[in-house]
């Protein structure tokens, strides 16, 4: 943890985060990722007790009225723990509240994101759908408009929370005619007639999550549960990237951290040819790598949290966004590679907890985006500012000028 980079407010309650994980009874962490425990209920409860959930937002709702920057430092903090418990840390404190905060009204506000961030309620995101996952404009769920209230029909998978959540952020299509960019709608179903949870997946890792498919037949939402406008569920989604991505990211900092220490301590204290193996440079110039890869990806989590922070240009951030999260979870899940890598055979056994670590980072890649999708991005932003800066003439010199040959405009063929 960069110390020097943080805000008194912010060590407090980074601390606050250090003494909920030392709260964490062993045995949670064992029954969840064999699924005797499907969703961690009582810790969420006691985070909400200890009002660690949602910081950065108003104290009125529950919040602290801390910055993103803190909002790291907790998420990095509680992803110590195992990734699974930052998952659900987050879907229901910094992604589904975040859709409500910033979009809702102040009758859901206290309804759903107080209660929520007391740990009295649970709640899960539903976006992706058996037919489609990054293809957000795809979506078929439909809500049919009835009047005072929608009729929701349709099918979410891969939810966190499906199993242990009180309500649910859908999406939904609405208009059956216009561009996709203006036909979703964004809704608060809560879990109730028409609502099925089908608990079915094995899980690789990351389990006890209640990590499920989410079956909706003729559920009658009404028209205040609409969050926004309707039909206008695009914006919604576009301010939750921040929190699915940027939160993402910090998290996965803290579930690769574990490793490393271990990893440390391990090839310290384990000896061959008569010497402790963090002697021999194959061993040694793994763990500093890791070392390094994680010191790299907090630099830019902590970078892009200011940005976000400061209000800068929403472009960047997307870009910044982005570029953490394909960047972080990459460098952790390397990391940890390096970690099992280090330890031998046995830290491909359940002695230590290296190969969960492993298991669970595998995701990081993969969900709120995967990192292809993430490098997409990068590239469009990165192009579409390249191109601002020049017809801006911002640019202070013409680099290119710089080559002992520049003027050899027969040699410069683009066609």
């Amino acid at each position: 943890m960069f110390n020097y980079l943080l805000s008194e407010e912010t060590r407090k309650i980074r601390d606050e985060a250090r003494d909920l994980v030392k709260w964490v009874p062993r045995q949670m962490i064992v029954d969840m990722d064999n699924d005797r425990i499907q969703f961690p209920k009582e810790f969420l409860q006691e985070a909400g007790r200890r009002n660690l959930m949602g910081c950065r937002y108003p104290k009125k709702w529950g919040g602290r009225g801390l910055d993103w920057v803190s909002t790291c430092t907790v998420m990095e903090e509680i992803g110590t723990l195992g990734y699974i418990f930052a998952c659900v840390f987050g879907v229901g404190a910094e992604l589904v509240c975040d859709a409500i905060i910033q979009h809702g009204t102040d009758a859901q506000k206290k309804k759903y994101v107080k209660p929520l961030l007391e740990g009295k309620i649970f709640a899960a995101e539903c976006l992706t759908e058996p037919r489609g996952g990054s293809d957000f404009f795809g979506t078929t769920t439909t809500a049919e408009d009835k009047g005072d209230h929608f009729l929701v029909n349709g099918q979410k998978r891969f939810i966190v929370g499906a199993e242990g959540a009180d309500f649910f952020l859908v999406y939904a299509r609405t208009d059956f005619d216009a561009e996709p960019h203006k036909a979703l709608s964004c809704l608060i179903v809560d879990k109730g007639s028409g609502v099925e949870t089908k608990y079915l997946y094995g899980l690789m890792g990351c389990r006890g999550g209640g990590a499920g498919r989410l079956v909706f037949k003729d559920v009658k939402v009404p028209k205040e549960n609409v969050v926004g406008e309707i039909n206008g569920a695009y914006p919604v989604f576009q301010t939750m990237m921040i929190p699915e991505r940027l939160g993402t990211a910090a998290m996965t900092i803290g579930a690769a951290r574990p490793a490393l220490d271990i990893a440390t301590g391990y090839t310290t204290r384990r000896k061959a040819f008569g010497t402790t193996i963090n002697n021999f440079q194959g061993v040694s110039f793994q763990v500093s790598e890791a070392a390094m890869l994680l010191d790299a990806a907090r630099s830019l989590i902590y970078t892009t949290a200011r940005a976000v922070d400061t209000g800068e240009n929403a472009r960047k951030v997307r870009r910044m966004v982005s570029e953490s999260k394909k960047f972080v979870t990459e460098s952790c899940q390397k990391a940890a590679q390096n970690a099992m890598q280090v330890m031998g055979g046995i830290g491909y056994t359940n002695i230590y907890p290296i190969e969960r670590i492993v298991r669970d980072l595998r995701l990081a890649s993969i969900w709120t985006g995967s990192n292809e999708v993430m490098s997409m991005i990068v590239a469009h932003e990165w192009y579409r500012e390249y191109f601002n800066r020049k017809q801006a003439g911002a640019e202070i010199r013409d680099y290119e000028g710089d080559a002992a040959e520049s003027e050899a405009p027969e040699e410069k063929i683009y066609e």
